[in-house]
């Protein structure tokens, strides 16, 4: 476990790894990733029971991210938790790498499950969650979707079903940053109200800033003591974090930086 200052320090130095890999490869997507990336950290580093050393360990939480785009962020957690050799991460996107520009479990120690195709994540995670509930098994189950991931319908399926089944260890995030490839998600398609819209469906619903360690770890502590329903974490969040360029910009949704622009996000993040 680290402490809060640690776990911010991490997060940058990730944040890093996240832009080093997407310019190597001339391809990917920074912007969410950069946002998710303080909530991955806290998750791995510090909430999580999970073994680098052993990936397929039965008794290890499972974590789903359903917006598979942001693939940039969770491989860097996992690589340098040690999944994997953290050179691998100069190979993302590249034809035969384990690091494709979507997570892939059948290629890439750590990856729970497919994604990319929008939607998809929370449904998986509520069957996992519902197969361990049957099996009286122990672990939890989390799940990162992107708030313009909502606008999917098989996401309320999903959480229709986790609603009625009370599926106290399921915990999804919802990765509130705004934006998406087309612009700001209420443009697009409003979501809102969107607190409600989970409570609706029998949700236990926390909202916290996405990008404040003490704020996420509350969340998750509060997600695992309550024992009658699943619980979603509403984070807002800045899509581009860390980067003055990248944020609250949808030019940066699926965007690589170039060598002059690398040089300034990396200059920015060592200031």
């Amino acid at each position: 476990m680290l402490n809060l200052e640690q776990l911010q320090k991490k997060a940058k130095q990730l944040r890093v790894s996240i832009l080093k890999m997407i310019h190597r490869a001339g391809s990917g997507h920074p912007g969410g990733s950069l946002s998710a990336i303080d909530i991955l950290t806290v998750l791995y580093y510090d909430v999580m029971n999970h073994n680098p050393n052993n990936p397929q360990w039965e008794e290890r939480d499972r974590f789903i991210l359903s917006k598979g785009h942001a693939a940039p962020a969770l491989y860097s957690v996992l690589a340098d938790c040690g999944y994997f050799d953290s050179k691998e991460l100069e190979t993302l996107r590249q034809y035969g790498s384990i690091l494709q520009g979507h997570p892939c479990m059948q290629m890439t120690p750590g990856i729970e499950a497919p994604s990319g195709s929008l939607g998809q994540g929370l449904s998986i995670a509520t069957g996992l969650a519902l197969g361990a509930k049957m099996d009286e098994r122990s672990y939890r189950i989390y799940c990162m979707l992107g708030d313009g991931e909502t606008q999917e319908g098989q996401v309320w399926e999903a959480a229709m079903a986790a609603g009625h089944y009370k599926l106290s260890n399921l915990c999804a995030i919802v990765d509130f940053n705004g934006l998406q490839i087309d612009g700001s998600v209420e443009n697009v398609m409003d979501i809102n109200p969107h607190k409600e819209k989970w409570q609706a469906f029998n949700w236990n619903v926390l909202e916290i800033d996405g990008h404040d360690m003490e704020d996420i770890l509350e969340a998750f502590n509060k997600a695992k003591e309550c024992q009658t329903k699943p619980t979603v974490i509403i984070a807002k969040t800045i899509k581009g974090k860390g980067i003055s360029f990248m944020e609250n910009n949808p030019e940066w949704h699926g965007k690589a930086p170039n060598e002059e622009e690398l040089k300034l996000a990396l200059s920015e993040l060592n200031a």
